[in-house]
């Protein structure tokens, strides 16, 4: 990666979070918890998911049951959304960087620990689903086998203790901010990944903060670094996105200067969640117009503090006139880097035409160069 950083400290193992911070669980449980306050007439609105992030199962009942005033105990609540949730474990994906990173850490035999708030049945299900990762984990925790869970330290003191390592030499990394107060209770290193979109301010107490898992960079902490940066990208398992070209902001061609061709997001909300904020690159096609090498952003646009999370993709191509309504479909290829906030226009427009230098370039290598005849561009409907 392109960004060097003194090292911090030598850690000898790493504790990892499950839900959040490895796999995507927060779509699956609104979509559950939706389900089940509609049969007491009650609408989940996902206003209590902050509330939720990181605490046990029983503690997340109690807060719904309480802040719904619904007609029954924390008990019945959680007997009744307990086989909802088994039933859609088999569709939680694991987050982007948490493949790489099991795999990575596992394949240079660094002791690793699962550390989770949720009961022993809950995680064994859930990483029963996740290719190689029950085999990787040389010590596996749940939030019933110790006297308390996160905030509390216990879960952490109890992961250092198995894998017979100092607290001190273990690095810890969470999503949630309880996840964070219990690692730093046990007297370990922590690095957040926050799970909320715009939260990061609160997690002060965390020794790192980054975006995603993708920008993890295990060296920093005296452990083996990745090699799998080409030329300042990351190669992706590649994904789709497509729909018409819609009028954005505003801002792209008047502020900066860069004609992006903004997607609507209606009907991309889940698929938007799933992949962190930050600038990827790889092909897009115009309808009518050919393939072109394309840069874009995810994300809430610190600097312009968007209130909703956004796509907008730059064609790296000269066009005579706009092509709103028109279909455009693309191919993602790889990964630049975190979405940031600048002190001043001039030094985000510099950064983005830096990304574009960053994806032109790259685009030429024949790993993303053979993705221009995806099949996914080709097609006639979306």
């Amino acid at each position: 990666m392109s960004t060097a950083k003194a090292l911090k400290k030598v850690v000898a193992a790493v504790i990892l979070d499950l839900d959040g911070t490895l796999i995507h669980t927060d779509g699956i449980l609104g979509d559950v918890l939706k389900a089940l306050l509609l049969k007491y007439g009650k609408q989940w609105d996902g206003r209590e998911a902050q509330k939720i992030v990181g605490k046990t199962p029983l503690e997340e009942a109690t807060i719904v049951v309480e802040d719904y005033e619904l007609p029954c105990s924390t008990d019945e609540f959680v007997t009744q959304i307990t086989p909802l949730l088994y039933d859609q474990f088999c569709n939680i994906k694991a987050l982007p960087g948490a493949n790489r990173l099991i795999k990575h850490l596992s394949d240079h035999n660094v002791p690793l620990a699962l550390a989770s708030n949720s009961p022993r049945a809950y995680v064994e299900s859930k990483i029963s689903y996740q290719q190689g990762w029950k085999e990787s984990f040389s010590v596996i925790i749940a939030g019933d086998e110790v006297r308390a869970g996160k905030p509390s330290p216990d879960i952490f003191l109890e992961a250092a203790k198995r894998l017979g390592i100092e607290p001190s030499r273990c690095l810890v990394i969470e999503d949630s901010l309880p996840g964070v107060t219990g690692g730093k209770a046990a007297g370990m290193e922590v690095v957040a990944v926050p799970s909320i979109p715009k939260q990061t301010h609160l997690y002060i107490a965390a020794d790192e903060v980054i975006s995603s898992l993708l920008d993890l960079q295990p060296e920093f902490w005296g452990l083996p670094p990745f090699d799998d940066w080409i030329d300042g990208t990351l190669p992706l398992e590649t994904w789709h996105i497509g729909g018409p070209v819609v009028k954005g902001f505003g801002r792209g061609s008047k502020v900066l200067g860069i004609p992006t061709a903004n997607l609507s997001t209606k009907g991309y909300s889940a698929l938007l969640s799933e992949h962190p904020s930050g600038v990827y690159f790889g092909w897009a096609r115009l309808s009518t117009q050919g393939v072109y090498k394309m840069v874009m952003s995810i994300g809430w646009n610190p600097y312009f503090n968007n209130t909703e999370k956004t796509i907008e993709p730059w064609l790296l191509h000269e066009f005579d006139g706009d092509f709103y309504g028109e279909e455009l479909r693309l191919v993602i290829v790889g990964y630049i880097r975190p979405e940031a906030n600048f002190t001043s226009l001039e030094s985000l427009i510099a950064k983005i035409h830096e990304d574009r230098r960053i994806a032109e370039r790259a685009l030429d290598i024949p790993l993303y160069l053979k993705y221009k005849d995806d099949p996914y561009l080709k097609g006639s409907s979306l």
